[in-house]
């Protein structure tokens, strides 16, 4: 009596779970539309959808076409809203597919409205039908569901163009490129050179003149100074003209890798000689001589 007592929870609790590991998703109360835009309400195509099995025809979706899905999804012989409700298309040619996401209520009641722009091209180019299947489920142990629901024949429009596969970008040996340089630039005539030349000398000794009275340089001092220091003054005064040679040879030939380095060179002899003979003019200015 007690082996009674004990085995009846147990055989129950057996046939529950046979019962729960049985469950299955699905769906029912399920239709397919395809209605054009602007046509009436009850225009278009109505088929309904059935538990593995699939249209015997396909279903026509044009490119004014809107095709609309409605189902209610269940867990064995509830409603109840799944993990995942997914349309799948797939190229059978190719073997390219995607997937839409249907919008399911708690309920179970789902829909979902396609048309061709939201098909990936690449599965509008073939001729062939596209293979349309759903996609029930969840998490747990209740077996998915995932079968071919019906086909859809594309429809394109005559006078819409074609878009083609964008060749992928390959990464490689390119080409040689073979760069072309701007000219180096070239003198001005030597008539116009030669032209300037002669104002710039025409116009020292009225520049020579101007710095005399202003800066009340006395030329009577010139043998005292070359007489104190000759080599200070004179060193000075032939690295200024060198200076301004170098600024010639660099108007007319030298680029300017060649006039640095010489620039640099007269120019520390300018300094060096510049400071003694500097020296030597604030020593006759100490003395009383201006």
């Amino acid at each position: 009596m007690r082996f009674f007592s004990v085995g009846v929870p147990i055989l129950f609790l057996a046939g529950a779970t046979s019962l729960v590991s049985g469950a299955a998703w699905g769906f029912s109360d399920a239709t397919v539309t395809v209605q054009s835009k602007g046509a009436g309400v009850g225009a278009g195509i109505k088929e309904k959808l059935a538990e593995n099995q699939p249209l015997s025809q396909a279903i026509h979706l044009g490119a004014s076409d809107t095709l609309k899905i409605i189902l209610t999804t269940k867990e064995g012989t509830t409603a109840k809203r799944p993990h995942q409700t997914f349309l799948n298309l797939k190229d059978a040619g190719t073997g390219l597919e995607t997937s839409f996401a249907l919008s399911v209520k708690d309920s179970g009641k789902g829909k979902l409205e396609l048309t061709q722009k939201d098909i990936p091209f690449q599965l509008l180019t073939d001729s062939s039908d596209l293979t349309a299947s759903l996609t029930v489920a969840s998490f747990g142990i209740s077996k998915p569901y995932n079968k071919a629901a019906f086909s859809i024949k594309i429809k394109r429009d005559s006078g819409e163009p074609r878009t083609g596969t964008e060749e992928p970008i390959r990464y490689g040996k390119l080409p040689e490129i073979h760069h072309i340089f701007k000219s180096d630039p070239t003198s001005p005539p030597r008539i116009i050179s030669l032209f300037f030349t002669a104002i710039v000398l025409a116009a020292l000794p009225v520049l020579l003149g101007i710095v005399s009275m202003t800066v009340c340089a006395n030329v009577n001092h010139l043998s005292k100074a070359l007489g104190n220091s000759p080599v200070s003054h004179s060193l000075f005064f032939v690295s200024i003209l060198t200076m301004e040679g170098v600024f010639f040879m660099y108007y007319t030939t030298w680029n300017l890798f060649q006039t640095l380095p010489a620039a640099a060179a007269v120019g520390l002899i300018i300094f060096l000689g510049g400071i003694r003979a500097l020296s030597e003019v604030q020593e006759r200015r100490l003395d009383g001589l201006r």
